[in-house]
């Protein structure tokens, strides 16, 4: 453990502070950079580091501009030095042939870090992810739902899951031949798993997917990626299962110190959050803070999207947010609550009427939103909050000049609470929580308050 493992570039923010998260908490001390500009200085300024990671938003790219962004960033991690570079998408997998595409990003990543194959998994049984047979399941309440008839993931507003078959959602975006090996296969142990991968190889596979269902899957999964990482693989396209499953194996093969203990930060006096998620769980949340004291507030998302009436839009929901702060109550700003908002549909015609495409609405209602969380940290000395949505945290960050960012403390899987690095003294040391819509038990921003992880359940 005295060099660096991995390095890691994250499609979204929330999805680079889950896999940040997953290597901390088990003990591999990371850093995730959020400003490419302080990629290469990244193993100067954190020398103790043993993975780093970047945190990006190609998951609301279309397939042309990652062609013009990833390929340096790649680069970037890969000349890092640690000879093995992690696309590290979702769990459910959001992307589609014209926007997020992880086909266009693997065809990308292996042509700049090279490898025989890339090894892809996606289940990740913490976050109650899983794949069985290629195909991906999800938890929702009691019921574990193919993903294709997932409540928020089938009916996503910008990449909506209709095939839950991996080899086949995946064909649609690259040319790349793509293989499985199965949750049979595992099931017979490392050895028989390691024989059909090699088989796998030799035969030309160029992808080959992993079932994961539970922990020992896991560490027999990061066992085989392992022994093949930095020859045979030098690129990866997973979500943050590739980072349980290394961890799984290190701490088998004795690799690993003691995972540290919890910390508990305590609670803050007010906070802000400001979220973009339409995912329904974001909603429960939202009701649940306004319930238990935080002042609600809905953002006038079509205004906000408008040149012509973006700042008066902003200002008007920054001046009432700063009332409530100043008065002693946490905050919740949002601009969709619920898939079947009508604030959906009007803030996309709104752009429509201007001639702009109604992709972009993420992008620019993201990027004031994020101006509206630097007021209000601004102007109410903030020191604690939260962004919700996957899509809006890494536009909202770029605008707070935040550049790296470290876990301090778990609230729910992959939406930790992180400390902040930034050149201004206002940002640096800010305790931030950036959380995927779907993340999280309805008390989640009151955790997020209290700065601790929730109880089990028994």
């Amino acid at each position: 453990m005295d060099d660096l493992l991995l390095t890691f570039y994250g499609d979204d923010f929330t999805g680079s502070t889950d896999a940040t998260e997953a290597l901390t908490l088990n003990g591999v001390p990371t850093v995730l950079i959020t400003d490419a500009r302080e990629l290469a200085t990244a193993r100067e300024r954190f020398p103790a580091a043993r993975a780093i990671g970047l945190a990006g938003v190609s998951r609301s790219m279309t397939p042309e501009q990652m062609d013009g962004s990833l390929p340096s960033l790649f680069e970037g991690l890969r000349d890092l030095g640690a000879g093995f570079v992690h696309y590290k998408v979702c769990s459910t997998f959001d992307s589609a042939p014209d926007l997020g595409s992880i086909g266009r990003a693997l065809d990308l990543g292996v042509a700049t870090c090279g490898g025989e194959f890339v090894p892809m998994i996606v289940g990740a049984p913490n976050l109650k992810r899983y794949q069985a047979f290629g195909n991906v399941f999800a938890t929702v309440g009691d019921e574990t739902i193919r993903l294709d008839r997932h409540p928020t993931m089938s009916r996503h507003p910008a990449t909506p899951m209709t095939e839950s078959d991996l080899r086949r959602h995946l064909a649609l975006q690259t040319h790349k031949r793509t293989d499985l090996i199965d949750l049979l296969t595992i099931e017979r142990g490392r050895e028989h798993a390691a024989a059909r991968l090699d088989e796998l190889v030799r035969a030309g596979a160029e992808v080959i997917l992993f079932d994961v269902i539970n922990e020992t899957h896991l560490e027999i999964v990061g066992d085989l990626i392992w022994a093949h990482a930095g020859t045979g693989a030098r690129f990866a396209a997973a979500s943050s299962g590739l980072e349980y499953a290394l961890v799984a194996h290190w701490r088998a093969t004795g690799k690993l110190p003691p995972k540290p203990p919890p910390v508990d930060l305590g609670p803050a006096d007010r906070i802000a959050v400001v979220s973009g998620s339409a995912a329904p769980g974001t909603a429960a949340q939202i009701d649940w803070a306004v319930a238990h004291g935080f002042a609600g507030a809905r953002l006038d998302a079509p205004a906000l999207v408008d040149p012509a009436t973006a700042d008066d839009a902003r200002e008007a929901a920054v001046d009432d947010a700063v009332a409530h702060l100043e008065a002693g109550r946490s905050v919740v700003l949002y601009s969709v609550k619920g898939p079947d908002d009508p604030a959906l549909g009007a803030t996309r015609e709104r752009l429509r009427s201007l001639g702009v495409d109604p992709r972009s609405v993420g992008e620019r209602l993201a990027t004031q939103q994020g101006k509206i969380m630097r007021a209000l940290v601004e102007r109410a000395g903030l020191r604690r909050v939260c962004v919700a949505g996957g899509d809006t945290c890494g536009h909202a960050l770029s605008q707070l000049g935040i550049f790296a960012l470290e876990v301090l403390c778990p609230v729910a899987p992959g939406s930790p609470i992180c400390r902040s690095h930034a050149h201004e003294a206002a940002f640096d040391g800010l305790e931030i929580s950036l959380k995927a819509g779907q993340v999280g038990k309805p008390s989640y921003f009151g955790f997020i308050r209290e700065g601790r992880e929730p109880p089990l359940e028994p």
